[in-house]
């Protein structure tokens, strides 16, 4: 399986994770406007890098990857509102937050060496 394929099926996984957390949040203002904006930002990174794989220039390539990364990053700070506002225990976070950052670092490394950068 080539690396693309993996992260692209580590990015769906990820995706169907978070529909199912969705349906775990209470259901009050607050856990249906929490569920709405983490199923929107966690299941947009695996389309979007789909298109990336299949990006006809290296620009629409690295475009594609940051909104990847944009998505994760915002799912990210959900993920840690919903722990910190204890909707759910932290301990049944904890690997999806895991995963997510991985996931944020996987991106920003594939972004970096697209653009050929190395600084920061």
């Amino acid at each position: 399986m080539a690396r693309g394929d993996d992260i692209e099926d580590r990015l769906v996984t990820f995706a169907v994770r978070v529909l199912k957390l969705s349906g775990s949040l209470p259901r009050t203002a607050a856990g249906r406007h929490i569920s709405g904006q983490i199923v929107r930002s966690g299941t947009s990174p695996a389309p979007n890098y789909a298109e990336a794989r299949g990006a006809e220039s290296r620009k629409d390539f690295v475009h594609k990857l940051k909104i990847s990364l944009k998505e994760l990053n915002e799912t990210r700070i959900w993920l840690r509102i919903i722990v910190e506002s204890d909707m759910l225990p932290a301990h049944l976070m904890t690997d999806l937050q895991a995963e997510c950052d991985e996931l944020c670092r996987i991106l920003a490394t594939s972004i970096k060496t697209a653009t050929g950068r190395t600084d920061s």
